[in-house]
C-alpha cells in the first residue's frame, strides 16, 4: 500500500481488512479500517471474538497540529485520544475512568507498522505515566 505524504496521511498504514491476533497467536477479533471523506481520516469497525464491538473515527486536526481518535463501543464506553506520529508509530493518549469511575486513568495506544501488519498496544496508567499496564496487545494481519 502506498501512502500519501503529509501529516493527514500518517495513519494510512492502518488502512485495510484485518484479523487481529494476541501475542500468543489467539484470534482476538477482526477490524476494518477505511478511508473517509478523502482527507486522510479513517473509520474503524472492530468485531471482538466474544461479541464486543466498537467503532472509531480518526483524523488529523490541522488547526491543533495533531491526530484525534474518538472511540465508541457496545458497552457504552467512550475514549477520546490525541497525539501523533513518533518514530514511525502513531501514539495517541487521553483520560478515561478506571474501575472506580471517579478516578481517571491515563490511556495510551500505540500503533506500530510491522513487516506483516500492525501492532496495536493499549496501555493504562494510574500514576500519570510513571508505570503502565497493558490493556490490549493486538497484532493486525491482513485478511487474505
Amino acid at each position: 500500500m502506498t501512502t500519501r505524504p503529509g501529516p493527514a496521511h500518517a495513519f494510512d498504514f492502518w488502512l485495510g481488512e484485518w484479523d487481529v491476533l494476541g501475542p500468543q497467536g489467539a484470534r482476538l477479533g477482526s477490524s476494518s479500517i477505511v478511508a473517509v471523506l478523502g482527507t486522510g481520516a479513517l473509520a474503524e469497525h472492530w468485531h471482538g471474538a466474544g461479541g464486543f464491538e466498537g467503532r472509531s473515527l480518526n483524523a488529523y486536526d490541522a488547526t491543533r497540529g495533531h491526530w484525534h481518535q474518538t472511540w465508541l463501543d457496545s458497552t457504552g464506553g467512550v475514549l477520546m485520544l490525541d497525539g501523533g506520529l513518533v518514530d514511525g508509530s502513531m501514539i495517541l493518549e487521553g483520560l478515561a475512568p478506571g474501575e472506580d469511575p471517579s478516578a481517571m486513568l491515563l490511556q495510551r495506544i500505540t500503533w506500530t507498522p510491522e513487516d506483516d501488519g500492525v501492532r496495536q498496544h493499549w496501555q493504562s496508567s494510574a500514576d500519570d505515566g510513571a508505570t503502565w499496564t497493558t490493556v490490549f496487545d493486538g497484532h493486525y494481519r491482513r485478511r487474505a
